[in-house]
């Protein structure tokens, strides 16, 4: 029996779905959208594709270790190899309904789909923009007209 009939893509899939971002911890990467491809070859090498939020993401790193490290511990596994991937763009729409859930309760930050605006993960009212420039490229920094929070807006 081959090693790749050993490891299953699901086993490789679920050791990369418990990296989280470490941004937001309790929130996985494939939630965030960031995982693109997995594979793995008859040999146990295993290629993760991903696609960061932006290119000059100081987190990248961090991920890519997280990531090899968790399908490292995979049974048969004999290397690893995560890559960033340019093209496709990560945009907002990769978030899954469980990361945007997560999101919402947990760090309460909304997420912008488009230009369509966002509204409050706490009370669902419309926001405000306050300034495009937020702790990171991806987020910008918006007010609720109804509870009058500040909110932080994840965006592509």
């Amino acid at each position: 029996m081959s090693t790749a009939q050993l490891i299953s893509i699901d086993t490789i899939r679920a050791a990369v779905a418990s990296v989280d971002d470490p941004e937001y911890p309790g929130l996985s990467i494939v939630d965030l959208g960031l995982v693109e491809t997995c594979d793995v070859n008859e040999r146990g090498e295993v290629t993760i594709e991903l696609v960061p939020t932006f290119t000059g993401c100081p987190a990248l790193n961090v991920i890519a270790d997280d990531v090899t490290q968790a399908v490292a511990a995979v049974d048969g596994v004999t290397s690893t190899h995560v890559g960033w991937l340019l093209s496709p763009t990560w945009t907002t729409d990769r978030i899954s309904d469980i990361g945007k859930a997560i999101l919402a309760e947990r760090f309460t930050v909304a997420v912008q789909i488009g230009p369509k605006a966002s509204t409050c993960p706490r009370c669902g009212g419309p926001l405000t923009d306050e300034s495009m420039f937020g702790p990171s490229r991806c987020r910008s920094v918006s007010r609720c007209n109804a509870c009058v929070e500040t909110i932080e807006v994840m965006r592509a």
